[in-house]
């Protein structure tokens, strides 16, 4: 279930502007205090340790950001400079919306369909979502995208992915069933790869809880309640197993976690923000970098959807929001009616 926000708005137009004054100097403000390293982030960086004596990567985490998988063609650079960083933060759209468009939620919801002028062809407001309103640093670095490797920020899709990625496209238009529809609303597996490989950020719920073992990580992710159940030292399962989120086993390299997963479920590699046939492989590297941050590195390897190898950084973040039950479509019911306004729409068209 998406989180909830409970927020009171007088429709007096001067208290409104000054909310949204507030609103955008609390988005700014920390910028100013952070842009530098601090002294835990420094090369000789002890992490706490578990019983055993491997890095503890317990806890609750989050990897909310602006900062997205690829890097937007407003940008032509990876690292935001110092002096611009409050400046870019405050113009992102996102930042943009969050200041403007919150004063609607007191409005007729007739006023809000796709659309009309006031939603600007939303399926909702900005009320409803939470995800971030800062770019993501790594490694120090402020960035605008994950994607370090192509140097543009893209990824390097292959001609026969494209095809791949097409098809796909036509064959979830023109289904007329559930299958037809995203693994998302059906309740499957969170949406957006937030689960992954590799967890990326989304619009809402963009929190972890991780619990370790010597024999196993076990990552929660608040999209969807997916959990990831990974053995460490372990062996993969055979390849007919295709399991949503994949096949992952891990083993430590020094102070760094190496995760890798294969076999992924084909709806899943067909239709996730990251395609992957049955030969693809993904790489995750987990690395406490401060007592606030996991730095979590992963590469993707496929030959069928992609050029090349393909890389990418971000950072989880420590937390203290609380991960909640997500209740997707509050029992599903979100798919029944989906499919029955689509079945109206038919039947209008026929005439009957």
């Amino acid at each position: 279930m998406c989180l909830v926000y409970f927020q009171f708005i007088n429709n007096n137009k001067g208290e409104l502007l000054m909310k949204q004054l507030i609103r955008t100097s609390l988005l700014t403000l920390p910028l100013l205090f952070s842009a530098g390293l601090t002294a835990q982030e420094a090369t000789d960086y002890e992490p706490p340790r578990t019983a055993s004596g491997k890095p503890d990567f317990q806890g609750n985490w989050t990897n909310a950001s602006i900062t997205t998988l690829q890097r937007h063609p407003r940008y032509d650079y990876l690292v935001i400079a110092p002096e611009d960083l409050e400046e870019v933060t405050a113009q992102h759209p996102q930042n943009v919306r969050q200041a403007t468009d919150d004063n609607l939620a007191d409005r007729e919801l007739g006023e809000l369909l796709d659309g009309s002028d006031l939603a600007m062809g939303r399926g909702y407001n900005a009320f409803w979502i939470d995800p971030g309103s800062r770019f993501g640093r790594v490694r120090g670095e402020y960035r605008t995208s994950w994607i370090i490797d192509p140097p543009d920020g893209r990824i390097p899709y292959s001609e026969q992915g494209e095809q791949l990625r097409q098809q796909t496209r036509e064959t979830w238009i023109n289904n007329d069933g559930p299958e037809g529809r995203s693994l998302g609303e059906r309740c499957l597996i969170g949406f957006g790869s937030t689960g992954g490989p590799p967890m990326l950020n989304v619009l809402y719920n963009n929190n972890y809880t991780f619990v370790q073992t010597d024999d196993y990580l076990m990552i929660l992710v608040e999209m969807n309640q997916d959990a990831r159940i990974i053995p460490i030292d372990g062996e993969h399962r055979p390849a007919e197993w295709q399991r949503w989120l994949g096949d992952s086993i891990a083993w430590w390299e020094d102070d760094t976690l190496v995760v890798e997963t294969r076999h992924v479920h084909p709806q899943q590699g067909r239709r996730n923000t990251v395609n992957l046939s049955d030969e693809g492989v993904v790489t995750e590297r987990f690395t406490r970098y401060s007592d606030e941050q996991i730095l979590y590195e992963f590469t993707v390897e496929d030959p069928v959807y992609y050029s090349q190898p393909w890389h990418g950084e971000l950072s989880f973040n420590t937390t203290g929001d609380r991960v909640f039950e997500y209740a997707c479509h509050e029992g599903n019911y979100g798919l029944p009616g989906i499919l029955a306004g689509a079945r109206y729409e038919e039947a209008a068209q026929d005439g009957n």
